[in-house]
């Protein structure tokens, strides 16, 4: 017997594959339905005089369908999600052993020429607080 989790979960498409099936049902007839199975078979027998274990199987299988369809996109979601990961866990050694040997040739430039290495620091700081000034004037 189908819950009344599993079809208030797929409502949308178990109305339209009911729809499907029987042509003669309308959206007024399935407005009805307020979550029991039993009361939604009852209103397919009424305007269709379909079986209740006929209509019973359909929603068993609308309801398979989905659930296998949700477990398909579910696996589809875990693959993305490890690629993804892969993906960040790869490019995040790349930038990081990248930054960690420019930091070791901005050390070894440091040492090897202090002078210089100091007066690029004013120079910046000079060239920041010019234009630092220059914007809270505006």
């Amino acid at each position: 017997m189908v819950t009344r989790e599993e079809m208030k979960g797929h409502w949308n498409e178990v109305k339209g594959r009911l729809q499907e099936h029987w042509s003669q049902l309308t959206d007024d007839d399935l407005q009805h339905f307020r979550g029991s199975t039993n009361e939604l078979i009852g209103v397919v027998q009424r305007k269709t005089g379909a079986t209740r274990s006929e209509i019973e199987k359909l929603l068993g299988d609308i309801l398979g369908e989905g659930e296998a369809l949700s477990n398909r996109m579910s696996d589809a979601a875990q693959r993305y999600i490890g690629d993804a990961s892969d993906y960040a866990k790869e490019n995040y050694d790349r930038y990081s052993d990248a930054t960690r040997d420019l930091s070791r040739q901005v050390v070894e430039n440091v040492r090897r020429r202090p002078g210089e290495a100091i007066a690029i620091a004013f120079g910046a700081g000079l060239i920041a607080g010019a234009l630092f000034f220059m914007g809270r004037r505006r």
